[in-house]
This record gives structure tokens, sequence and C-alpha cells, in this order.
């Protein structure tokens, strides 16, 4: 049979030897290095008053040093052993605080020496913040004071950060419940110089147990004995004054959550057994509920191991999930259990039913909602209001209920019925705002709930606010961004019942800046003035165009012409188009476009845009729609509208005058490079690819990837008919392959890039490989980042800007 003996002949190929190249971090031209090396706008923190921001700064990038400190990789988690917290953490260096009718910020007094801040929490009043930092040693905790705006440093560098919050405020905002280092902490194991005991065993028992690829698991005792080490800590309570008491002795503690009235803390840790084939979260666990002072109150839930759940995208656990406080009550748990045993092939009239139990949780659980499909969450208003939310992967469905929390004999009211990839169709988000408890609670007044949507049609974006009325479902329109030539992004309400709300407002030449809308008079306070720092590309020329594929869908994507274009001369130049694909269950979703000409043209690390300075046509986020309606699924014809959507894109353009379509480049990252390796082997309407971080072999992957559900022995020529890999025989297209060392990412092994380069060289066709040390899927250092740049910028000067018009010919004499 061709197809193994293909499979086994591409798989001989991985000893062969490639030429390897030994090359020190390059820079990419001047046009392309100006506007990476940028400085970067803070982030924005805003109080729940509305009246001060926070902002935060960081460098866009870490280095390459930062990355290559110490790092282990434990049952899902990359941890630094050394300091404690995540090895790729996103640290701040810098916070000022700006009042929103102050024109500059006030830099914070008090910072340390170099400092790396995360870990973020207001205390509950919002007078103070806690948050972290990370020395060379550990973690420590500081507090910021706002009125004094100072910090000063309340613990030693003991924090354990490893495994969820580490930080949890006390109520009354005089202490906070920190995880700490247990002073019974062992010394860990060097895994690479230990001398194994045995061997390591996993076994199977015969039940199915159909799990995704998962990176980062633990691999033999040693690691069981480091993450466990690394896993345990101590709940201490810390007074602001500096006093400290053990609150809970030591455990693995993943989740601590004080109820909303701050008497209670519900703590979730997990326990032995460990798995070599699941992450910790799927780990058994334990949640017991405490009181304030540490007394046990009672075990709310115990969940086995989960290595086995039935098939498919809904299935889930069996007992209970999703354990959570009621946001409007003072100490009511909430939670949902699966109706049809967490198997999506179980036909039941509901899937979950959601329950609820009062403090001190010894009286009657009561039923709250019965979900049609799963469950996926609550916005909690009063004693009478609430909304429910459900979703079902399979017809991309979900449904929105309002129903009466104290009365579970009433019938929920169905509110919204609509397919989530309806982009056209979306509501909006419902407004909240923080109740006594410090909570987010459904705003309500005079009985009329709040919408805020994107605002997304056929006409254009325009962002919007809608009163619904809840009982009758009328909704009224009181706000309608009008720009045309700017794009208004409505963050959220900060006073829904005085019309203040907190906008964003951007333009392809105006850099984001955040303003205050008042709807009661109409008028617009500007509260940031961040400059733009990406100046030189300013005057591109931007817009969305809109084409039909040869099956009459439509698409769209966001057109930038090269810096200095002449409209009227139209030069033909050549192309660069970028994608990710995206799999619909119907034809009117996946024509639907939420590109907006009016964002801001804000170029970053892994974007195409750059390579407008360089003469380049950029095709960007071009729709790649994959539809498969009723019984087909989308990757049934995965190739052939994959084909189809590429040729849509060129023809559009070419049409346009704008290109060369003989110089025409496609690329993308993740399932963006699966798509450009396979229409590369599929297809020859381009002349180079760039394919990042991606998975070309499905084998590899055989219980489900991306969009695909079914496994490979379901649907073994779906699986084989996908893979680049098995079609390496058909490539003739030069390929440049770039992939993290270290990639984490479920079923982009960095084994994927470089099986698939052997084959490809193995059989003649023009590729190149890049594997940046110490990358993960996406890329973090600097250094990295310059050099991707470079080499993506060699590869398209070589293959397509100055591509032979010759090879064109040659490649049609190799097809005939």
């Amino acid at each position: 049979m061709k197809q193994l003996h293909l499979f086994s002949l591409l798989f001989l190929l991985t000893a062969s030897v490639f030429a390897q190249v030994n090359l020190d971090y390059q820079k990419p031209p001047e046009e392309i290095l100006e506007l990476v090396d940028v400085p970067r706008a803070p982030a924005v923190v805003m109080n729940s008053d509305g009246d001060t921001m926070l902002l935060l700064y960081r460098d866009s990038y870490k280095t390459i040093a930062e990355l290559s400190e110490e790092e282990l990789r434990l049952g899902g988690l990359r941890i630094n052993p050394k300091t404690n917290i995540g090895s790729r953490t996103t640290f701040y260096n810098d916070v000022k605080i700006k009042g929103v009718d102050e024109m500059d910020a006030r830099e914070i007094s008090g910072l340390p020496e170099n400092p790396k801040l995360s870990n973020f929490s207001w205390s509950p009043d919002e007078s103070k913040m806690a948050l972290t930092n990370t020395t060379d040693s550990g973690v420590e905790v500081w507090i910021l004071d706002l009125d004094k705006a100072s910090v000063s440093k309340l613990t030693e560098a003991t924090l354990n950060a490893n495994m969820g919050n580490p930080i949890s405020w006390f109520k009354d905002g005089k202490s906070l419940l920190l995880n700490m280092l247990p002073a019974t902490r062992k010394e860990l194991i060097n895994t690479a110089e230990a001398v194994p005991t045995g061997p390591t065993i996993s076994t199977s028992d015969g039940s199915k147990a159909q799990n995704r690829t998962y990176q980062d698991l633990l691999q033999n005792p040693n690691d069981v004995a480091n993450f466990e080490q690394l896993a345990t800590s101590v709940l201490v309570k810390k007074d602001l004054d500096g006093t400290s008491t053990i609150w809970h002795t030591a455990d693995m503690f993943t989740n601590v959550s004080f109820s909303p009235d701050g008497e209670y803390v519900m703590v979730t840790s997990i326990h032995k057994p460990f798995s070599y084939i699941v992450p910790y979260y799927r780990f058994p666990e334990t949640v017991t509920v405490y009181k304030k002072d540490g007394t046990e109150v009672k075990v709310v839930n115990e969940v086995p191991l989960i290595e086995e759940l039935p098939q498919g995208f809904m299935a889930t656990q069996t007992g209970k999930r999703s354990l959570n406080w009621r946001a409007d009550k003072p100490a009511t748990l909430v939670w949902a259990e699966a109706l049809d045993k967490g198997d999506p092939e179980v036909d039941v009239p509901f899937r979950d039913q959601v329950y609820m139990q009062e403090a001190p949780f010894t009286g009657a659980v009561k039923p709250v909602i019965k979900t049609i499909n799963r469950y996926s969450g609550i916005t909690w208003g009063n004693d009478s209001t609430a909304v429910a939310y459900d979703y079902w992967w399979n017809t991309r469905n979900t449904k929105t209920y309002t129903f009466n929390p104290a009365d579970a004999s009433a019938e929920p009211v169905l509110i919204s019925d609509r397919n989530y990839q309806d982009t056209y169709s979306d509501p909006g988000n419902f407004v909240t705002h923080e109740n006594d408890y410090g909570r987010n609670v459904l705003t309500l007044i005079d009985g009329n709930a709040y919408l805020i949507g994107d605002g997304f049609s056929d006409r254009g974006q325009f962002p919007f606010i809608d009163k619904v009325n809840l009982t009758t479902q009328e909704k009224e329109r009181i706000y309608e961004s009008e720009y045309t030539d700017k794009l208004e992004n409505l963050q959220e309400a900060i006073d829904m019942e005085a019309g203040k709300i907190l906008v964003r407002i951007e333009a392809p030449t105006e850099y984001p800046n955040y303003y205050i809308r008042d709807l009661n008079n109409n008028s617009l306070k500007q509260i940031t003035r961040f400059e733009n720092p990406f100046k030189s590309i300013q005057d591109v020329h931007k817009e969305v165009i809109k084409y039909k594929r040869d099956d009459g869908l439509e698409l769209s994507g966001t057109l930038y012409l090269p810096v200095g274009y002449d409209m009227e001369k139209k030069e033909k130049k050549p192309m660069l188009l970028w994608a990710y694909p995206t799999e619909y269950k119907d034809k009117n979703s996946a024509g639907q476009t939420t590109s907006n000409p009016n964002e801001f043209t804000y170029p970053y690390y892994g974007s195409m845009v750059y390579w407008v300075t360089r003469g380049y046509v950029v095709l960007d986020d071009a729709s790649f729609p994959i539809v498969g309606e009723g019984d087909t699924e989308p990757n049934d014809t995965f190739i052939k509208q994959l084909v189809a959507n590429g040729k849509a894109a060129i023809d559009a353009v070419d049409e346009l005058g704008y290109i060369d379509r003989n110089k025409v480049a496609v690329g993308g990252h993740s399932y963006g490079a699966f798509m450009t390796a396979n229409l590369l082997s599929h297809s020859d309407l381009f002349a180079a690819g760039i394919a990042r971080s991606g998975a070309y072999n499905r084998t590899l992957t055989p219980f489900g990837f991306q969009s695909e559900e079914r496994n490979y022995w379901e649907a073994p020529e779906i699986y084989y008919e996908m893979s680049p890999f098995m079609h390496a025989d058909t490539m003739k297209t030069p390929l440049l392959l770039i992939h993290g060392v270290a990639d984490n990412n479920s079923g982009t092994y960095p084994l994927q890039s470089e099986r698939y380069f052997n084959a490809l060289k193995g059989l003649g066709a023009t590729a190149r490989l890049v594997m940046l040390p110490k990358e993960s899927h996406g890329y973090a250092a600097k250094e990295s980042i310059l050099h991707m740049l470079w080499e993506q910028d060699q590869w398209l000067e070589q293959y397509v800007k100055n591509r032979d018009v010759s090879d064109i010919k040659n490649k049609e004499e190799l097809r005939k």
C-alpha cells in the first residue's frame, strides 16, 4: 500500500544527516529594525471607581540570557527552580499612578532596584495593591499604597509562585494569605545526573484514554519528586504590619478563594497518584472549605485522577466541576454536574445541572438550572435575576438564559440561541459592576440590563450599548459608535447609571489611547496620551478588501501597500500573504469579516507588516475558512478549500493591479504553518513559504488536533491527506521552517519541524530549518525575534522578490 510504504520510508529518513550552519544571531535591515526596537506603551489598569489608573511598563522583549536561566518542565508547568515562579512569567519594570483628571502620571517611590514585578492584586477597598518582585534568589511580596504613591517590602524572597495565585487578600484589607515556601523543602534532584533506580512504567487496564499530545509532562520518578517539592507551599497569614501566622500546613495548593463576605476560604489542593500522560490540572484534587481563621469546615469535593474521558471536545468529568462562589451572596457554593455522564454521545434533553449550597454547607443542596448544552458560566444579579450560558462545540451553538435563582421550579427564559461563530449576530456581553462584596454582578437599573457589543456587521464595525428588558426581551440601542475613520472600542462601563464608559480610540495613524465617554452629555474626555512609535509606516495605504472564492463564499483580508507606493503608477510588487485557517459549520458565519481598516497599524514580533518597508504588498489576516455543513466535517475537504482560499486571495489582489502574481509568498504560525506547508504541497500558487512552529505529521497527534475530534483510527485518510509530511515528495517550492526548541504547545513538538525538514531534504526540496534556542510556541527573546526577522527577510528577498522566472517553467516541466 503506497501510504504505508511512504510512511515507512520517511521515518527512515529521520536518521539522515543534514547540513548544519553555525550562525550567530543576526539583525534585520534597518527599515525593519527601527520598527521592532521601540518603547512599549504601558498597560492600563483602572480601579472600579474609574478615577485612578495604574500604568504598568515593561520591556518589549526578554533577553536570551533570561530565557537561558534554569527551567524545569514538570506536569505541564515551566518553573524557575531558583526563584520559584513560572520561568516564562511576564515581568514589569516600572509602575506609575495617574488620576483621570491629571495630565501626567506620578512616579512611585521606593521601588526595588531592577524590579521584576508581577502578580498585581487590588486590596478590597482598592487603596492598596499587593505585587511581587522577583530577585535572583526568589519572590518577594511588596505593598503599593496608592495615596502615598509608594511601595514597601512585606516579605523576604520566600513566596512560592509556582502554582495558582500566590496572593489573596483578607476582607478587612489588613492581611494577606500567601503561598510561602515550606521550611521542610528538600533539595531538588538533578535529573540529568541522577542514576535511575528502575524503569518508568505506565499501565493501561483496557479503558480508553484518548488524550491530546500534552507537553512538559512528568517523565520519571525523579520528576515526580521534584514536582512535589516545587508545588508544595505553606499558607501563611501575613499582616501588613509584618506579623506572620501559619494558616495551613504544607500541601500542594492550586487555588485559594475567599467567599464574597470574607468569612470562608475555599482551598484546592492536588495529591498523588500523579500521571505521566496528563498535566497537573488533571491530577487528583481535594476542595476544602475553611473558616477565615483556618478552622476546617468541610471537604466539598474530591476528584480522582482524570486520565480517561469519553471521546469528543465536549466530554467532561463526572461529579462536581466548576466549583465557585455565588457573587451576590455572602457564602454560597455553586457548581455543575454532567447529566450525560460527561459523554457527548449520550442523548439527553439536558447536558448539565447546576447546584448551589449555602454556608455552613450542611443544609440541602439546591438545584439552580439545567442547561441544554454544556454549562459555561453564570452572571449573578440579585435574588431573582441571573444569566446563565452554555455552548456545544459540535454545532457551534451557544444559549443564554435568564432565570430566578430563588425558584428552581420557574422555567428559565431563553434569551439568545445562536451560532457563536456568527459574529454579526453577537448580542454583546452583559454590563456588570462591583457589589458591596467587591464581586462583579449584573448591572440592573429599573429592571433593565445592558449589553456592550463589538458591533461587527456587513457594513463595518460599530460598537454599541443596548438596554434590554429581561422580562419582555425588548431592546433599545442607547449608544452606537459613529466613527467611520476610527475604531472606538468600548472597554467597560465605569458607571452605567451615570453613563460613564471607558473607551479606547484608535485609527491607522493614531496610536490607541483611552477616553471616558459620557453618554448623558455626549462628551469625550481623553485620559492617556501615548505617542505613536511607528511613524515610519503611519502613512502606508491600508484597506480591508472583500472578494469571493470560486464557490461564492465571501472572503476578506487587510491589504497594506508598500511605503511610498504610487497608486497611479501601480507598479506590480511582490506580495506576502499571512493567514490562519478556521473551521466553520456554516457558510454564513464563514463569510463574515472581523477585520477593521481603522485599527492602528501595530506591528508585533510575528507581524508581516514590517515588509511594507521592503517593497512588499502584504495581505494580512486573509480569510481561510474551512466549511463543513450538516454531517460533513470541515476537514473532509480541507485541502481543496485551502487551495481555493489561496487562489481567491491572489486573484483579488492581482485584479487590483498591485502585484506580480508569480512573486507571492505565503506564511503562517502554528496551524498557519501547517496551512502553509499544505498549500505548497498541493498547489503552484506561491513562490515560497514561511512556516513557524507548526505540526506536519498528523499521525503524531493521533487523538485529534485543532478542530478535528476524530482519532486517527476513525479517519486515517483525513490524517494522511492533511499531513504535509506524507506529501513531502510533491514539495517543489522553497520553504523556510522556524521552530522554538522549547515549544510547549500541544501537538507542535519541535520534532515535527525536524522530521519534516529531514523528509524534504531527503527528497530534494529546497528548505531551511531554523531552530530558535530556548523559545517556546511564541517567541520572546529579542535576539531570537531579530534573527527570525532576518531569516524571513533573506528568504523573501532570495525566493520571492528576486525569483527567477525560469523557476516557473521548471516547475511546469516537473509537473508534466
